[in-house]
């Protein structure tokens, strides 16, 4: 269908549909302020960006004629969900088992992470793993590639090809784990400086300083990160921290002289805005709040810190101290790609300590929040005119038992409830990216 109307509003392609996105946190702030909900809204894309948003009624008579009109009944619009942390080499262990995170480093983890010093296995392996993500509706990731150079070459080139937005980088250890999957403090730098110069900035892509975590890093590798980390304030920095007990504990052994954990990585020049840290869960008050500080902030990660039995994400002392954080799915330790499963294991995170969080602001977590950790809410996650054109298209008919639910809400926050709670994968009926289709009607990806 196309729109008919002499008006001058120019767009290459418009969308009809329920429409969602927010523009605060609805945990912090007012919250019917944090988001715009439309129940029939028009979204004009135009090169790549959102020429226009708003309510279809008011927009529908202002664009250029024979603009081709997509409806999409029956469904809900919102921004393509962004995933903070994911480890693209780990997609063919998930679901192994393992008694804790260090039992699953040994016997899962670093033996299928050799697999990436082979150039022609990291491109398999990244292509398959960037179809996951538009199955998923993820339309930007910050990923952590194996040690070997080649594994974020290979990431950082399949994004490309698609046209996504993805922050990516090689691991950084060079002790405590398997010869074959270390590099040096020295080699390490080397091969870091040179991704960065080739990758970062270069179309829609970003490069993170990675090291793996502060016990697979000597002092000499974390004063290299930190270095690099001074010369590249641009870049991101991304790594884990206070996951597991036992890990905080051999933090403890290996770092004697450090308050925490959290300290080991400040001591380095590691904390600043556009450090992402995984996990964050054994934090104590001065840790949450010289996060807070230097505007670091945590990838929280329930589907996998309950896998591996990790702990829980404290959400309210987060929020106490203003420490900023947004949704991870950690796939392969996290069990799913999917940011709907995460949102619902979030909630039972919160559920199990007695807090609350709200299923829009899990949206929220999954969209916006994102955005703002990495530093690119200027660009995607909010739907705004001039921003980039990532979004998904929600089927609220997915099964039977999701229409008949559906049906039966009373609200936008219930319906987004069940949303989160009953929505299997192929819920996602299209996933864009710069507005061109990557996923649609359930099919392959369409990407070249």
């Amino acid at each position: 269908m196309a729109l008919r109307t002499d008006s001058p509003l120019q767009a290459t392609v418009a969308h009809r549909g329920r429409l969602l996105r927010f523009s605060g946190d609805p945990g912090t702030q007012d919250e019917p302020s944090a988001y715009q909900y439309l129940d029939d809204g028009l979204l004009l894309i135009a090169d790549g960006k959102v020429a226009a948003v708003g309510p279809a009624g008011e927009l529908l008579n202002g664009v250029a004629a024979g603009v081709p009109l997509i409806e999409h009944r029956d469904a809900l619009l919102l921004p393509g969900f962004i995933d903070s942390h994911i480890h693209y080499p780990q997609t063919d262990m998930i679901a192994s088992g393992g008694t804790d995170l260090l039992d699953w480093l040994t016997h899962y983890t670093f033996p299928e992470e050799r697999r990436f010093a082979d150039a022609g296995a990291a491109r398999e392996v990244a292509e398959f793993f960037l179809d996951e993500l538009m199955r998923n509706g993820t339309t930007t990731a910050q990923v952590l590639g194996s040690v070997h150079r080649a594994s974020a070459e290979a990431i950082f080139a399949a994004a490309e090809a698609r046209g996504l937005r993805l922050i990516a980088g090689k691991c950084l250890m060079d002790r405590n784990c398997p010869d074959d999957l270390r590099d040096t403090a020295i080699d390490g730098e080397r091969d870091t400086r040179a991704l960065i110069e080739h990758w970062h900035g270069r179309a829609r892509l970003h490069y993170a300083i990675t090291v793996r975590f502060a016990p697979t890093s000597t002092n000499a590798q974390l004063q290299s990160a930190g270095r690099m980390a001074r010369d590249y304030p641009d870049t991101f920095i991304h790594s884990h921290l206070a996951e597991n007990l036992g890990e905080v504990a051999w933090v403890r052994e290996l770092f004697p002289k450090s308050r925490s954990y959290l300290d080991v990585y400040e001591h380095y020049g590691l904390l600043r805005e556009r450090a992402i840290y995984a996990h964050c869960i054994h934090l104590d008050t001065t840790d949450r709040e010289r996060m807070a500080a230097t505007g670091a902030s945590c990838a929280f990660s329930p589907t996998s810190n309950l896998y591996l039995g990790s702990g829980l994400f404290d959400l309210a002392a987060c929020d106490a101290v203003g420490m900023n954080y947004a949704l991870a799915t950690d796939v392969g330790g996290g069990s799913s790609f999917s940011m709907l499963k995460t949102m619902s294991e979030a909630y039972k995170v919160a559920q199990l300590q007695g807090q609350r969080l709200t299923p829009l602001r899990a949206f929220y977590l999954a969209t916006l929040a994102g955005a703002r950790i990495l530093g690119l809410a200027d660009r995607i996650g909010t739907l705004s005119v001039g921003s980039e054109a990532d979004f998904i298209v929600l089927d609220l008919k997915a099964t039977p038992l999701l229409e008949r639910r559906i049906a039966r809400c009373q609200s936008l926050s219930e319906e987004l409830l069940v949303l989160m709670t009953l929505a299997p994968d192929h819920a996602i009926r299209e996933t864009h990216v710069l507005g061109r289709p990557m996923l649609s009607a359930h099919g392959p990806s369409l990407a070249t």
